[in-house]
C-alpha cells in the first residue's frame, strides 16, 4: 500500500488538492509554541497556558483598550460570569475570543 492509498483510505471519491496551504513558507512555528503566564483575574492569581499567537492577539487587544492583558482577561472573566454564569474552560473561551476578534478585524465574520 503506497502513501496515496493510505491517505485516501476511508474516503469516498478522489483525493482533492488543498487550495490554501496553512504551512506557507513564512509560517512561524514559534506562534504555535505553548506558553504559560501568570495573570490576575479580578484579583486572583492564576496561570493560563496559551500558544504564543494568542498572547500576541491579547496584547494587541489590550493595547487597543489601553489596558493590561490581565485587565482585559478580568473583563472577559467578569462578563462570562455575569452573562452566562461562568464557563468550564476559560482558556478555550480566551482562544475563541481571540479568533473572533481576529476575524472581525479582518472583516471575515459578520457580528450580530
Amino acid at each position: 500500500m503506497d502513501d496515496e492509498d493510505r491517505r485516501s483510505e476511508g474516503r469516498v471519491g478522489p483525493v482533492k488538492e488543498i487550495r490554501i496551504d496553512p504551512f506557507v513558507s513564512e509560517f512561524d512555528m514559534g506562534l504555535a509554541q505553548p506558553l504559560s503566564r501568570s495573570v490576575r483575574l479580578n484579583g486572583f492569581a492564576t496561570c493560563l497556558r496559551l500558544e504564543q499567537v494568542y498572547w500576541d492577539i491579547l496584547g494587541d487587544m489590550a493595547k487597543v483598550n489601553c489596558c493590561t492583558v490581565s485587565a482585559l482577561l478580568s473583563h472577559v472573566d467578569r462578563e462570562v460570569h455575569l452573562r452566562h454564569g461562568g464557563v468550564k474552560n476559560f482558556t478555550g473561551l480566551v482562544r475563541v475570543v481571540c479568533v473572533v476578534h481576529s476575524l472581525k478585524e479582518g472583516g471575515c465574520v459578520a457580528m450580530p
